[in-house]
């Protein structure tokens, strides 16, 4: 069983100035002559953890990590401004430039695995491979399975303490409601939908592991600025037309790539996954029958770590 690789610091962090006054935080771990990767987070707004570098050889990898416009320690923080699928996939290759690097291997988890997938086939010849855990393909059909009639059904209580939370004009869009809330006038309304929208977020992500005590360890402008983001996006669809991933799998062919999926995942259901596979037929296909949809448990850990060492060997 292949267990995280230990911790380490990077040799390198800093803020790098992109256009529409955003700085995204960058950082480099392990071997800086090694095989370049680079780590893209979920959310969209949640940014990296330290953990996230251990999921790498670092005699082998050269890991970049970084925090998406207007996540983690990229700044402005929680901005929506100027901050779109596009700007994510330019702000990528304004990294991989400063960074000299020529090409290098995608790891994505989520929404992290959505932009790896736009971005490469956005730079199909600036790809070696890609490892992708819990495959979101941003349809309306994935949208509506975690905030429509879909996963409610499993947690009817939640989301009953959810809609709670919300304006009347909510049972007939929540998303836009939402939105209105986090991004309106009323700082209490926006810390109080903020704190709604991450309660039954969690709660589908953790499943049964899940304490909403823990929420008040988290700071709410920090929860804030999260909600706003992934909102934003949400409410853009986005910013890609309805099944355009899997529209444009030609390009990725030629590459080597590695989908993992737990099958308990109730953020991002197995079948994107699937679907998937069918559009990359090169593609190996790793379900997992004890994991959900974080990047946590034996089973899963197990998995990540030997898809990026099987990677390390078959690019290195």
């Amino acid at each position: 069983m292949n267990e995280l690789y230990p911790l380490i610091e990077p040799y390198a962090a800093y803020l790098l100035d992109v256009d529409g006054g955003h700085r995204v935080y960058v950082e480099e771990c392990g071997n800086p002559e090694g095989l370049p990767v680079v780590y893209l987070h979920g959310g969209p707004g949640s940014g990296c953890r330290s953990f996230h570098r251990r999921f790498f050889n670092p005699a082998k990898y050269r890991i970049i990590l970084l925090d998406q416009r207007g996540a983690g320690r990229s700044l402005p923080a929680g901005s929506t401004e100027n901050n779109s699928t596009p700007h994510l996939i330019g702000d990528l290759e304004a990294i991989r430039a400063r960074l000299q690097i020529d090409h290098w291997l995608i790891y994505g988890g989520s929404w992290g695995s959505t932009l790896g997938l736009l971005y490469a086939q956005a730079h199909p010849e600036r790809v070696t491979g890609m490892v992708l855990r819990g495959s979101f393909l941003a349809r309306q059909r994935d949208l509506d399975w975690f905030i429509g009639d879909g996963v409610r059904r499993i947690y009817p209580e939640r989301w009953a303490e959810f809609m709670a939370a919300m304006p009347a004009e909510a049972s007939h869009d929540v998303i836009g409601a939402l939105h209105g809330l986090l991004l309106g006038a009323d700082e209490l309304a926006q810390r109080r939908a903020a704190k709604a929208w991450t309660l039954w977020s969690e709660q589908i992500a953790q499943g049964s592991g899940f304490e909403a005590s823990d929420l008040d360890k988290q700071q709410p402008a920090v929860m804030l600025q999260k909600a706003r983001i992934e909102l934003h996006y949400a409410r853009n669809r986005y910013f890609i037309e309805e099944d355009q991933i899997l529209r444009h799998c030609e390009c990725l062919q030629h590459l080597p790539v590695i989908l993992i999926h737990g099958r308990r995942d109730l953020v991002c259901p197995m079948e994107a996954a699937f679907c998937l596979k069918q559009a990359l037929p090169q593609a190996e296909y790793w379900a997992l029958p004890d994991s959900g949809h974080l990047p946590v448990g034996e089973e899963m850990i197990d998995a990540l770590v030997r898809a990026t060492d099987l990677m390390a060997d078959r690019l290195g």
